[in-house]
């Protein structure tokens, strides 16, 4: 397991050892405070653990500052260029800023940065996309290298580090999977430094979901990755379901009722995907790890999930009825629960699920 250097953003640790955390970022204009804050804190609703917003003239810092005073979650600053904004972020409350320090003036200026920044205990992210490779090191490689990636993002460390500055996350995103996935690989063999992963202009939902579960989670079953974003184009509430998907899929949060539910086939004798989205919907509250499952058939159900910690197998057709089809006795089924043999139930299967696994729930909670 790779080690890294721990470090606090606002009140939520990343890095040494902390459980890996989600953010996303603000679409709206920061100088309207209203707006801005009221997207962080549905963000944080969602579950985002940090959220960042662009800070990119001067009449963004009252508005950082009414933000930060409102906000559930700490806030990054994300700022381009001028040193200025930077320190006026940090004075305002910013928890964290996200720069690259070559590109905002004198090594003078990147001092008073991260002076400033020390003086907030406050951790700087250097942030390096495909995009923003140097000149020279784009000259050297002749393109885009994961090599390429790392050497842009140590020459800006390099430069806070002379300033005294070692609280810095690094982040090496491009939009192509496999070079971001490398460009992180050598990142965790060459620094010590907690790594915000994600992949760059993903795209819109759906396709920029999938190259982010698969860069994201690749990562991070290799025990790389201390905080994590998940780019999608447009609302970015969607990022927040997402980032908690992947670790959940990764074993990495477990505070949820994970629904699991079979493909169907022609056996299946309730409607498996109507009943398990109700389940999903009905339970979205609980935060224990805890598993249900809904099968189509009491042929492999309780087999397939036998790691559920309760379940429902649609079981028995009417007579003259197909499964799925005209007739089929939706009503029907079998409640499984460890431990204790199958129960045949009739109804409102998904009601009858919730309802008992609801009970299982408070008879853990008594316990």
């Amino acid at each position: 397991m790779r080690t890294t250097r721990a470090m606090m953003i606002g009140s939520v640790p990343i890095g040494g050892g902390a459980p890996v955390t989600v953010q996303s970022m603000t679409n709206t204009d920061t100088r309207d405070a209203q707006a801005t804050l009221a997207q962080v804190r549905a963000l944080a609703q969602a579950g985002a653990d940090i959220v960042r917003i662009s800070v990119y003239d001067d009449a963004c810092l009252p508005a950082l500052r009414q933000i930060v005073d409102g906000s559930p979650v700490p806030i990054v600053a994300d700022i381009h260029y001028r040193a200025d904004l930077a320190i006026g972020a940090l004075e305002n409350g910013a928890a964290k800023v996200r720069i690259n320090p070559g590109n905002i003036g004198s090594e003078a200026k990147v001092r008073l940065v991260a002076d400033c920044a020390r003086a907030h205990h406050a951790p700087i992210r250097i942030g390096v996309n495909s995009g923003s490779v140097e000149k020279e090191i784009l000259h050297r490689d002749g393109c885009v290298t994961a090599q390429g990636m790392l050497d842009s993002a140590l020459k800006h460390a390099r430069l806070l580090e002379n300033a005294g500055f070692s609280d810095i996350v690094l982040s090496l995103k491009a939009t192509d999977v496999p070079l971001t996935v490398a460009a992180y690989e050598l990142a965790a063999q060459a620094t010590d430094y907690p790594l915000h992963v994600g992949v760059t202009e993903a795209g819109l939902p759906g396709d920029g979901n999938i190259k982010s579960a698969i860069g994201i989670g690749s990562l991070l079953l290799h025990g790389i990755g201390e905080t994590i974003r998940v780019s999608l184009t447009g609302d970015p509430l969607p990022e927040v379901a997402a980032g908690l998907d992947i670790l959940r899929a990764c074993g990495l949060r477990r505070d949820y009722v994970n629904v699991l539910s079979c493909p169907t086939c022609g056996r299946t004798g309730i409607d498996v995907a109507a009943i398990a989205a109700q389940v999903k919907r009905a339970l979205s509250d609980v935060r224990i790890p805890l598993t249900v499952a809904v099968m189509g058939c009491v042929v492999n159900g309780p087999g397939e999930a036998r790691e559920a910690d309760i379940g429902l197998a649609g079981g028995g057709l009417a007579e003259g009825g197909g499964a799925g089809g005209e007739g089929g006795a939706y009503d029907v089924g079998a409640i499984f629960e460890k431990g204790k043999p199958p129960q045949r139930v009739q109804g409102d299967l998904a009601a009858i699920l919730i309802e008992r696994t609801r009970q299982l729930i408070r008879e853990r909670e008594w316990k």
